[in-house]
């Protein structure tokens, strides 16, 4: 039992069976509801990780956005997901909760077929308003009049899509209220009172009525009209400029009220019920904590972002979760902050993803050369082809799903010039928990494609320090991914020597079928060979390294031995490494018999690593089934000749 403002009171939580029901709450209880759902959350993240900072920051807006508005008939919309752990608790999942991000579990983003109160799929940033001004403009068509409602973050509004999206939605003057939740900036008392004060003032009915009648009544003033209306709009926006932002948002063509305190539940409340009613679009200016009630998140908010296991008490973060090993990322990293110790034109470019992608010390070391562009994707592949036509060797470091928004960009602004521009991928391949929002499985069939662009796939840590050199002294567009996690744990010590580009390598020799793979398939095929020599197969196994250009006379010298070839990766089998190699022994004329073992035609779902590659059929296990399988089809047809 809880004491609340007076009041004793059980589990709110527990007993919440829809978000209709926080209608019925008192005050009293919507404080104890919001002190459960941040309970809930930091316990199932301590265990599980996920996104922790940015969904203990929007609790009370969850809980404001529930009361207010009527889900599932209005529609709200998550962007990125991030910001959505207390709308799935609030929304029927608490049983389910606890499997969050797990194999078979409840999503870490907002999903369409895991409830109705999710209205939009969402994994990358950016989308909300667009998805939004779209259900709005369906419902006029169709007929209707119920409140779209997109919330997105402030670093969500660096990417353009969002700017597109506010300025149709500003051109259609559709019915729609967009929430920016601000985690970054902090209201001071004396200001975010006034500010409080006049959005809750300006945004009432009253307010609008008398603004609306006053502009009617000016207007009609015989010859100085027009002008006294524009005279009392520059003293409003004077007003509203001094304290607020709003300008920029009122240029959309947006109605814009606050910065609020998105901890205040009544302030929450009252506005959202005022800008509820507002004709055309609206933007609502929220101000919040990242990791609000959780000091170690409160403290260092990057830290706590995307967050693995941690001590729900102390915050400390359990290690040991991905190996000993250094992860691949850090690999990358420190790899990169040797190579432009080496050559002054090595530049680090990333999209709001500097500590995710390892570059935090390169940023610190070489300030100058350390460019973040934000959530912005298409911006940092085309500035990169400006710097490397100066010169330089701009390196993008991109999560390889967030890569597929700059498809353009990569093949006309660099590949289409054959500038020297490196795009190093990261989580390439499953990535987890995350899900099929964010596994890197389609790089290979979008890039291997494109003229001019070399790309590579390195089995282990020391594989990947050898590719990054390569990049730097290519004279064309080079890219590289590599997967989430840990390396093999080899030593890191040495000078760094380059690969010969297009050349694989022969790692285990065998006459009874041939395992052609890249990067982490590479280290699952020489275990399944293994597997397989101990019953008296012996298999040879290739890492091909490079998946564009192919090295030819490797693979076919070793086609050329065997009696079939098996190729292994972890990316979509549709256009990616097997088909390569198909092409190539279609086009040589050597009439072999190719299995493809790959991501399968369709979306993967969420669960760890391994977990994946079982079910998939892709580690090493799998392989063995594969070729064994292999080997009884070619005997069949031996027999039947």
């Amino acid at each position: 039992m809880t004491e609340v403002e007076g009041e004793v009171m059980g589990s709110i939580l527990s007993e919440l069976k829809s978000p209709a029901e926080l209608k019925q709450l008192s005050k009293g209880e919507l404080l104890q509801l919001a002190k459960e759902l941040r309970e809930q959350i930091v316990a199932t993240v301590a265990e599980n990780g996920g996104h922790l900072g940015s969904s203990l920051g929007v609790v009370e807006l969850s809980i404001a956005l529930h009361r207010v508005f009527n889900s599932p008939e209005d529609k709200i919309i998550w962007d990125v997901g991030h910001q959505a752990y207390a709308h799935k608790l609030l929304t029927g999942r608490l049983d389910r909760f606890h499997t969050l991000r797990r194999f078979n579990g409840i999503s870490g983003f907002p999903k369409r077929s895991e409830s109705e109160h999710d209205s939009f799929d969402v994994g990358h940033s950016s989308t909300s308003i667009s998805a939004a001004l779209g259900m709005a403009a369906g419902q006029d068509i169709l007929g209707g009049d119920n409140k779209v409602i997109a919330v997105i973050g402030d670093g969500s509004l660096t990417a353009g899509m969002a700017f597109e999206g506010l300025n149709h939605a500003g051109h259609l003057k559709q019915k729609l209220v967009v929430i920016l939740n601000d985690n970054e900036m902090s209201i001071s008392q004396n200001v975010g009172a006034l500010s409080s004060f006049l959005s809750r003032k300006l945004s009432s009915d009253a307010f609008i009525r008398f603004k609306k009648e006053t502009e009617n009544f000016l207007s009609h003033v015989p010859g100085f009209g027009k002008e006294l209306v524009n005279i009392a709009k520059r003293a409003e926006e004077s007003l509203k400029g001094f304290i607020t932002p709003g300008m920029l948002f009122e240029g959309f063509g947006f109605d814009y009220f606050g910065p609020i305190d998105g901890h205040n539940l009544d302030e929450l409340m009252v506005t959202l019920e005022n800008v509820s009613n507002i004709k055309g679009p609206v933007l609502l200016h929220v101000a919040t904590k990242k990791g609000k009630g959780f000091e170690p998140a409160e403290q260092n908010p990057p830290k706590y972002h995307g967050v693995g296991p941690f001590d729900p008490v102390s915050g400390e973060i359990k290690s040991g979760k991905l190996g000993g090993a250094v992860s691949y990322t850090g690999v990358f990293g420190d790899t990169l902050v040797e190579l432009a110790a080496e050559d002054d034109r090595v530049i680090a470019i990333t999209a709001a993803m500097a500590e995710g992608t390892g570059l935090n010390r390169f940023a610190e070391t070489y300030p100058e050369r350390f460019f973040d562009v934000g959530i912005a994707e298409q911006h940092a592949v085309t500035f990169a082809a400006g710097l490397a036509c100066r010169g330089l060797r701009p390196v993008v470091t991109i999560y390889s799903t967030f890569m597929q928004r700059a498809y353009d960009q990569l093949l006309h602004d660099v590949c289409q010039q054959n500038l020297p521009v490196t795009f190093a991928m990261d989580r390439g391949g499953l990535v987890g928990a995350d899900g099929p929002t964010h596994h890197g499985v389609f790089d290979l069939s979008f890039m291997r494609h494109i003229p001019n662009l070399t790309f590579a796939v390195p089995r282990n840590e020391v594989e990947l320090r050898r590719l990054m050199k390569t990049a730097t002294l290519a004279d064309g567009p080079f890219a590289y991914r590599y997967p989430r996690g840990s390396g093999v744990g080899l030593p890191l010590e040495g000078k760094i020597e380059p690969l010969t580009i297009g050349k694989g390598e022969l790692l285990r020799a065998g006459s009874d079928g041939l395992i052609i793979a890249v990067g982490v398939m590479v280290g699952e095929a020489l275990e399944a060979a293994k597997i397989m020599s101990g019953e008296g197969i012996e298999i040879s196994v290739v890492d091909a390294r490079f998946v564009k250009p192919l090295d030819r006379d490797l693979i076919l010298t070793q086609a050329a031995k065997v009696p079939f070839v098996v190729t292994a990766e972890e990316n979509a089998l549709q256009g990616g490494f097997g088909s390569a190699v198909l092409e190539l022994l279609n086009d040589s004329g050597l009439p072999l018999p190719v299995v493809r073992v790959g991501i399968p035609d369709h979306f993967v779902e969420q669960g760890t690593q391994a977990e994946l590659r079982t079910q998939l059929g892709i580690d090493a296990d799998g392989l063995v089934v594969t070729v064994k399988k292999a080997l009884v089809a070619i005997q069949a047809q031996l027999s039947a000749g």
